[in-house]
Protein backbone atom coordinates (compact mmCIF):
# COMPACT_ATOMS: atom_id res chain seq x y z
CA UNK A 1 0.00 0.00 0.00
CA UNK A 2 1.61 2.87 -1.13
CA UNK A 3 2.20 5.80 2.00
CA UNK A 4 0.89 9.21 1.70
CA UNK A 5 2.53 11.81 1.62
CA UNK A 6 4.69 12.71 4.55
CA UNK A 7 3.39 16.69 4.09
CA UNK A 8 1.77 18.00 7.33
CA UNK A 9 -0.11 20.78 7.94
CA UNK A 10 0.90 24.32 9.23
CA UNK A 11 -2.24 23.85 12.14
CA UNK A 12 -1.24 20.03 12.71
CA UNK A 13 2.27 21.19 13.05
CA UNK A 14 2.08 24.10 15.91
CA UNK A 15 -1.41 22.77 16.87
CA UNK A 16 -1.12 21.84 20.50
CA UNK A 17 -3.14 18.68 21.71
CA UNK A 18 -6.15 19.23 23.77
CA UNK A 19 -5.26 17.11 26.92
CA UNK A 20 -2.42 18.95 28.25
CA UNK A 21 -5.09 22.44 27.83
CA UNK A 22 -7.63 20.36 29.89
CA UNK A 23 -5.01 18.82 32.40
CA UNK A 24 -3.88 22.77 32.89
CA UNK A 25 -7.24 23.99 33.08
CA UNK A 26 -7.94 21.52 35.96
CA UNK A 27 -5.16 22.36 38.21
CA UNK A 28 -6.12 23.69 41.11
CA UNK A 29 -3.72 26.74 41.08
CA UNK A 30 -5.44 28.01 38.34
CA UNK A 31 -8.55 27.72 39.10
CA UNK A 32 -7.82 29.58 42.27
CA UNK A 33 -6.20 32.34 40.47
CA UNK A 34 -9.44 32.74 37.97
CA UNK A 35 -11.30 32.73 41.21
CA UNK A 36 -9.73 35.52 42.82
CA UNK A 37 -9.82 37.85 39.26
CA UNK A 38 -13.65 37.15 38.77
CA UNK A 39 -14.60 37.67 42.55
CA UNK A 40 -16.33 40.98 43.01
CA UNK A 41 -15.93 41.33 46.90
CA UNK A 42 -12.21 41.91 46.00
CA UNK A 43 -11.86 44.01 43.07
CA UNK A 44 -14.34 45.83 41.33
CA UNK A 45 -15.50 44.66 38.18
CA UNK A 46 -15.46 48.15 36.61
CA UNK A 47 -13.61 51.49 37.64
CA UNK A 48 -16.04 54.87 38.60
CA UNK A 49 -13.71 57.88 37.62
CA UNK A 50 -14.63 60.87 40.22
CA UNK A 51 -14.51 64.40 39.04
CA UNK A 52 -12.30 66.44 41.59
CA UNK A 53 -13.13 69.99 42.35
CA UNK A 54 -10.74 73.05 41.52
CA UNK A 55 -9.80 73.77 45.30
CA UNK A 56 -8.65 71.15 47.99
CA UNK A 57 -10.88 70.14 50.84
CA UNK A 58 -8.81 72.10 53.61
CA UNK A 59 -8.04 75.14 51.14
CA UNK A 60 -11.73 75.59 50.86
CA UNK A 61 -12.35 74.71 54.46
CA UNK A 62 -10.46 77.86 55.39
CA UNK A 63 -12.71 80.27 53.12
CA UNK A 64 -15.75 79.13 54.96
CA UNK A 65 -14.11 79.76 58.35
CA UNK A 66 -13.24 83.51 56.91
CA UNK A 67 -16.04 84.43 55.34
CA UNK A 68 -17.83 83.66 59.11
CA UNK A 69 -15.23 85.66 60.40
CA UNK A 70 -15.76 88.64 58.24
CA UNK A 71 -19.08 88.46 58.59
CA UNK A 72 -18.79 88.57 62.10
CA UNK A 73 -16.86 91.57 62.39
CA UNK A 74 -19.10 93.88 59.96
CA UNK A 75 -21.96 92.86 61.83
CA UNK A 76 -19.99 94.18 65.08
CA UNK A 77 -18.72 97.50 63.14
CA UNK A 78 -22.30 98.40 62.16
CA UNK A 79 -23.51 97.69 65.79
CA UNK A 80 -20.59 100.12 67.42
CA UNK A 81 -21.23 102.11 65.06
CA UNK A 82 -24.60 102.36 65.82
CA UNK A 83 -23.80 102.47 69.20
CA UNK A 84 -21.65 105.55 68.77
CA UNK A 85 -23.91 107.36 66.91
CA UNK A 86 -26.53 106.81 69.89
CA UNK A 87 -24.34 107.76 72.66
CA UNK A 88 -22.72 110.69 70.86
CA UNK A 89 -26.11 112.63 69.96
CA UNK A 90 -28.60 111.16 72.51
CA UNK A 91 -29.02 113.59 75.62
CA UNK A 92 -29.26 110.93 78.17
CA UNK A 93 -25.25 110.84 78.24
CA UNK A 94 -25.35 115.17 78.55
CA UNK A 95 -23.85 117.02 81.72
CA UNK A 96 -26.80 118.52 82.32
CA UNK A 97 -25.90 120.59 85.51
CA UNK A 98 -22.82 121.00 88.94
CA UNK A 99 -25.22 118.26 90.33
CA UNK A 100 -23.76 115.73 88.16
CA UNK A 101 -20.49 116.84 88.69
CA UNK A 102 -19.59 114.85 92.55
CA UNK A 103 -16.46 116.26 94.22
CA UNK A 104 -15.05 114.30 96.73
CA UNK A 105 -11.53 115.64 99.25
CA UNK A 106 -12.33 119.00 99.69
CA UNK A 107 -10.95 120.52 102.92
CA UNK A 108 -9.12 123.81 102.25
CA UNK A 109 -10.00 123.83 98.31
CA UNK A 110 -13.34 125.16 97.93
CA UNK A 111 -15.90 124.04 95.30
CA UNK A 112 -15.96 127.21 93.41
CA UNK A 113 -12.11 126.29 92.57
CA UNK A 114 -12.84 122.90 91.30
CA UNK A 115 -16.11 124.39 89.56
CA UNK A 116 -13.54 127.18 87.80
CA UNK A 117 -12.10 123.71 85.91
CA UNK A 118 -14.93 121.58 85.22
CA UNK A 119 -17.68 123.81 84.84
CA UNK A 120 -16.55 123.99 81.10
CA UNK A 121 -18.12 120.77 80.83
CA UNK A 122 -21.88 121.05 81.68
CA UNK A 123 -24.05 120.90 78.58
CA UNK A 124 -21.15 118.50 77.08
CA UNK A 125 -21.42 114.64 76.55
CA UNK A 126 -19.71 113.36 79.10
CA UNK A 127 -17.87 110.70 76.07
CA UNK A 128 -16.03 113.88 75.36
CA UNK A 129 -14.62 115.26 78.42
CA UNK A 130 -11.16 115.41 78.31
CA UNK A 131 -10.42 113.26 81.70
CA UNK A 132 -6.69 114.00 81.45
CA UNK A 133 -6.82 117.75 80.73
CA UNK A 134 -8.43 118.29 83.44
CA UNK A 135 -6.69 116.33 86.16
CA UNK A 136 -3.78 118.61 84.66
CA UNK A 137 -5.80 121.82 85.30
CA UNK A 138 -6.89 120.63 88.76
CA UNK A 139 -3.56 119.47 90.06
CA UNK A 140 -2.37 123.65 88.94
CA UNK A 141 -4.66 124.14 92.00
CA UNK A 142 -1.78 125.27 94.82
CA UNK A 143 -3.74 123.22 97.37
CA UNK A 144 -4.34 119.99 95.53
CA UNK A 145 -1.20 117.84 95.88
CA UNK A 146 -3.24 114.63 93.14
CA UNK A 147 -6.42 114.65 91.71
CA UNK A 148 -8.68 112.05 89.29
CA UNK A 149 -11.95 112.60 87.38
CA UNK A 150 -13.78 109.68 86.03
CA UNK A 151 -17.01 109.44 83.98
CA UNK A 152 -19.83 107.31 85.16
CA UNK A 153 -22.37 106.53 82.60
CA UNK A 154 -24.97 107.79 82.02
CA UNK A 155 -24.38 112.05 82.69
CA UNK A 156 -22.06 111.95 85.98
CA UNK A 157 -18.59 113.08 86.62
CA UNK A 158 -16.57 112.14 89.80
CA UNK A 159 -13.43 114.29 90.68
CA UNK A 160 -11.55 113.09 94.07
CA UNK A 161 -9.04 115.58 95.32
CA UNK A 162 -6.21 114.51 97.57
CA UNK A 163 -5.04 117.81 99.17
CA UNK A 164 -1.31 119.23 100.60
CA UNK A 165 -0.61 118.93 103.66
CA UNK A 166 1.15 122.09 105.34
CA UNK A 167 4.24 122.15 107.67
CA UNK A 168 4.74 125.76 108.10
CA UNK A 169 3.91 128.97 108.03
CA UNK A 170 6.32 131.09 105.50
CA UNK A 171 6.54 135.20 105.01
CA UNK A 172 6.87 135.78 101.39
CA UNK A 173 7.71 139.81 100.89
CA UNK A 174 4.47 141.11 102.19
CA UNK A 175 2.05 137.82 102.65
CA UNK A 176 2.03 135.06 104.73
CA UNK A 177 1.29 131.91 103.00
CA UNK A 178 1.33 127.96 103.77
CA UNK A 179 4.31 125.44 102.73
CA UNK A 180 4.24 122.10 102.58
CA UNK A 181 7.40 119.83 102.84
CA UNK A 182 8.12 120.13 99.24
CA UNK A 183 8.36 123.67 99.41
CA UNK A 184 4.78 124.49 97.36
CA UNK A 185 2.99 127.75 98.67
CA UNK A 186 -0.80 127.55 99.04
CA UNK A 187 -2.90 130.54 100.46
CA UNK A 188 -4.12 130.67 104.16
CA UNK A 189 -7.76 129.03 104.73
CA UNK A 190 -10.71 130.89 104.65
CA UNK A 191 -10.47 132.66 108.19
CA UNK A 192 -12.43 130.89 111.01
CA UNK A 193 -11.99 128.03 108.86
CA UNK A 194 -8.87 125.98 110.29
CA UNK A 195 -6.06 126.89 112.27
CA UNK A 196 -2.50 125.40 112.47
CA UNK A 197 0.20 125.66 114.80
CA UNK A 198 3.57 125.97 113.02
CA UNK A 199 6.20 128.82 113.19
CA UNK A 200 7.11 131.20 110.43
CA UNK A 201 9.73 130.52 107.72
CA UNK A 202 11.88 133.84 106.70
CA UNK A 203 14.03 133.85 103.63
CA UNK A 204 11.82 132.70 101.16
CA UNK A 205 11.34 135.86 98.51
CA UNK A 206 8.30 136.27 95.70
CA UNK A 207 8.88 134.61 92.15
CA UNK A 208 11.31 132.23 93.23
CA UNK A 209 11.62 128.77 91.94
CA UNK A 210 10.22 125.87 93.53
CA UNK A 211 13.91 124.35 92.49
CA UNK A 212 15.13 127.27 95.00
CA UNK A 213 12.33 126.53 98.03
CA UNK A 214 12.69 122.65 97.96
CA UNK A 215 16.62 122.85 99.51
CA UNK A 216 15.50 125.07 102.46
CA UNK A 217 12.49 123.22 103.18
CA UNK A 218 14.61 119.94 102.92
CA UNK A 219 17.02 122.07 106.20
CA UNK A 220 13.64 123.18 107.69
CA UNK A 221 12.31 119.60 107.83
CA UNK A 222 15.67 118.28 109.24
CA UNK A 223 15.86 120.80 112.42
CA UNK A 224 11.97 120.07 113.30
CA UNK A 225 12.37 116.62 113.20
CA UNK A 226 15.70 116.64 115.57
CA UNK A 227 14.23 119.08 117.37
CA UNK A 228 10.66 116.52 118.06
CA UNK A 229 12.88 113.71 118.27
CA UNK A 230 12.57 111.85 121.36
CA UNK A 231 9.28 113.45 122.28
CA UNK A 232 10.38 116.61 123.70
CA UNK A 233 8.21 118.46 120.81
CA UNK A 234 10.80 121.75 121.02
CA UNK A 235 9.28 122.88 117.38
CA UNK A 236 5.87 124.18 119.45
CA UNK A 237 8.92 126.72 121.05
CA UNK A 238 9.45 128.59 117.63
CA UNK A 239 7.79 131.82 116.34
CA UNK A 240 10.14 132.18 113.63
CA UNK A 241 12.83 129.93 111.23
CA UNK A 242 15.06 132.14 109.59
CA UNK A 243 16.60 129.93 106.39
CA UNK A 244 18.08 133.23 104.49
CA UNK A 245 21.66 131.36 105.50
CA UNK A 246 21.71 127.85 104.96
CA UNK A 247 25.11 127.78 107.40
CA UNK A 248 23.64 129.91 110.06
CA UNK A 249 19.66 128.66 110.93
CA UNK A 250 18.38 130.97 113.12
CA UNK A 251 15.10 130.22 115.73
CA UNK A 252 13.11 132.83 117.72
CA UNK A 253 12.38 130.72 120.49
CA UNK A 254 9.29 132.06 122.80
CA UNK A 255 8.67 131.25 126.77
CA UNK A 256 6.65 133.03 128.83
CA UNK A 257 9.98 135.31 129.67
CA UNK A 258 9.75 136.48 126.06
CA UNK A 259 11.67 135.88 122.77
CA UNK A 260 15.35 134.93 122.19
CA UNK A 261 16.74 134.76 118.50
CA UNK A 262 19.38 131.23 118.56
CA UNK A 263 21.93 130.77 115.96
CA UNK A 264 21.80 126.87 115.61
CA UNK A 265 24.31 127.48 113.04
CA UNK A 266 23.83 124.44 109.95
CA UNK A 267 23.85 121.19 112.29
CA UNK A 268 23.24 119.38 115.38
CA UNK A 269 20.78 121.42 116.23
CA UNK A 270 18.96 119.29 118.92
CA UNK A 271 22.42 119.39 120.94
CA UNK A 272 22.79 123.41 120.74
CA UNK A 273 18.79 124.06 120.95
CA UNK A 274 19.62 121.81 124.67
CA UNK A 275 22.28 123.69 125.78
CA UNK A 276 20.27 126.82 125.19
CA UNK A 277 16.95 125.25 127.31
CA UNK A 278 19.32 124.14 130.11
CA UNK A 279 21.08 127.91 130.40
CA UNK A 280 18.50 130.14 129.73
CA UNK A 281 17.32 131.02 133.17
CA UNK A 282 20.97 131.47 134.27
CA UNK A 283 21.81 134.34 131.57
CA UNK A 284 18.63 135.87 132.12
CA UNK A 285 19.98 136.21 136.21
CA UNK A 286 23.73 137.58 134.73
CA UNK A 287 22.37 139.94 132.10
CA UNK A 288 19.83 142.71 131.92
CA UNK A 289 18.09 141.68 128.96
CA UNK A 290 18.66 138.16 126.55
CA UNK A 291 17.83 138.96 122.71
CA UNK A 292 20.24 136.67 121.21
CA UNK A 293 21.97 133.77 121.87
CA UNK A 294 25.02 132.29 119.19
CA UNK A 295 25.71 128.84 119.76
CA UNK A 296 27.12 128.16 116.61
CA UNK A 297 30.83 127.94 117.61
CA UNK A 298 32.50 125.22 120.03
CA UNK A 299 33.16 125.62 123.18
CA UNK A 300 32.04 129.44 122.70
CA UNK A 301 28.38 131.21 123.82
CA UNK A 302 28.04 134.80 122.51
CA UNK A 303 25.38 136.53 123.66
CA UNK A 304 23.16 139.25 122.14
CA UNK A 305 25.51 138.70 118.99
CA UNK A 306 25.39 141.62 116.03
CA UNK A 307 21.87 141.69 114.47
CA UNK A 308 22.89 143.65 111.76
CA UNK A 309 22.71 139.81 109.51
CA UNK A 310 18.85 139.65 110.17
CA UNK A 311 16.90 140.22 107.13
CA UNK A 312 14.47 143.22 107.30
CA UNK A 313 11.20 142.53 106.45
CA UNK A 314 8.26 144.31 104.53
CA UNK A 315 5.63 145.75 106.86
CA UNK A 316 2.43 143.25 106.88
CA UNK A 317 -0.90 145.04 106.65
CA UNK A 318 -3.90 144.56 108.58
CA UNK A 319 -6.08 142.68 106.98
CA UNK A 320 -3.01 140.44 106.02
CA UNK A 321 -2.20 139.85 109.90
CA UNK A 322 -5.79 138.92 110.76
CA UNK A 323 -5.72 136.36 107.91
CA UNK A 324 -2.43 135.18 109.51
CA UNK A 325 -3.74 135.37 113.14
CA UNK A 326 -7.31 133.66 112.30
CA UNK A 327 -5.15 130.88 110.65
CA UNK A 328 -2.48 130.39 113.73
CA UNK A 329 0.59 132.46 113.60
CA UNK A 330 1.97 133.20 116.71
CA UNK A 331 1.70 137.17 117.65
CA UNK A 332 5.40 137.19 118.37
CA UNK A 333 5.88 136.44 114.79
CA UNK A 334 4.26 139.08 113.37
CA UNK A 335 5.59 141.93 115.86
CA UNK A 336 8.91 140.56 117.48
CA UNK A 337 10.21 140.31 114.61
CA UNK A 338 10.12 143.34 113.24
CA UNK A 339 11.38 144.92 116.75
CA UNK A 340 14.36 142.83 115.94
CA UNK A 341 15.23 143.37 112.72
CA UNK A 342 14.13 147.42 112.47
CA UNK A 343 14.99 148.85 116.00
CA UNK A 344 18.36 147.22 116.88
CA UNK A 345 19.51 147.48 113.35
CA UNK A 346 19.05 151.11 113.11
CA UNK A 347 20.52 151.95 116.66
CA UNK A 348 23.57 149.36 115.77
CA UNK A 349 24.14 151.49 112.18
CA UNK A 350 24.04 154.55 114.03
CA UNK A 351 25.08 154.98 117.52
CA UNK A 352 23.38 157.86 119.20
CA UNK A 353 25.41 160.72 120.39
CA UNK A 354 25.51 161.84 123.84
CA UNK A 355 25.38 165.65 124.05
CA UNK A 356 28.61 167.62 124.71
CA UNK A 357 27.88 169.39 127.79
CA UNK A 358 26.95 166.19 129.57
CA UNK A 359 30.34 164.63 128.12
CA UNK A 360 32.08 167.37 129.87
CA UNK A 361 30.95 166.42 133.06
CA UNK A 362 31.49 163.12 132.84
CA UNK A 363 35.08 163.73 132.57
CA UNK A 364 35.29 166.03 135.31
CA UNK A 365 33.76 162.81 137.04
CA UNK A 366 36.25 160.85 135.97
CA UNK A 367 39.59 162.93 136.87
CA UNK A 368 38.64 163.38 140.51
CA UNK A 369 37.19 159.66 140.71
CA UNK A 370 39.85 157.18 142.11
CA UNK A 371 42.15 155.73 139.77
CA UNK A 372 40.60 152.44 140.62
CA UNK A 373 37.24 153.31 139.64
CA UNK A 374 38.13 154.62 136.15
CA UNK A 375 38.63 150.30 134.79
CA UNK A 376 35.42 149.88 136.10
CA UNK A 377 33.33 152.12 134.45
CA UNK A 378 34.86 151.47 130.97
CA UNK A 379 34.63 148.11 131.13
CA UNK A 380 31.52 146.03 131.53
CA UNK A 381 31.75 143.39 134.35
CA UNK A 382 31.99 139.98 133.26
CA UNK A 383 29.62 137.27 133.79
CA UNK A 384 30.66 134.42 135.51
CA UNK A 385 30.52 130.88 133.10
CA UNK A 386 28.10 128.75 134.40
CA UNK A 387 28.44 125.16 135.69
CA UNK A 388 27.49 122.27 133.27
CA UNK A 389 28.51 119.03 133.03
CA UNK A 390 30.33 119.56 130.03
CA UNK A 391 33.07 121.42 129.91
CA UNK A 392 31.26 125.33 129.97
CA UNK A 393 31.61 127.11 127.19
CA UNK A 394 33.22 130.28 126.87
CA UNK A 395 30.43 133.32 127.27
CA UNK A 396 31.06 136.63 125.39
CA UNK A 397 28.60 139.38 125.90
CA UNK A 398 28.22 141.34 122.21
CA UNK A 399 29.22 145.32 122.74
CA UNK A 400 28.06 146.01 119.62
CA UNK A 401 30.00 147.44 116.31
CA UNK A 402 32.72 149.12 116.87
Amino acid sequence: MARKSPTISQDELYSQPDEPVREERDDPRALDLDVEQESPFLRGQKRVSVRRGSLPRKTATRITWAAILAAVVLAGSVATAAAYHYGEHSWRFRVESSDDIEVAGLDNVTKSQVMEVMGGDIGRNIFFIPLADRQAQLEQIPWVESASVMRFVPNRVRVEIHERTPVAFARVGSKIELVDRAGTLMDLPAPGKRKFSFPVILGMSPGEPLSTRAPRMKIYNDLVSQLDSGGAHYSQELSEVDLSDPDDVKVLASDPNGEVLVHLGSSNYLDRYKIYKANLQQWRQQFDKIESVDLRYDHQIIVNPDLRGVPRQPVLSSKVTRAALSAGVKQTALVTHQTLSAKPLAAARTPARKPAKPLAKKTVARKNAPQSAAPQAAAPPQPSVPRTAKPSPEITKNQGPQ
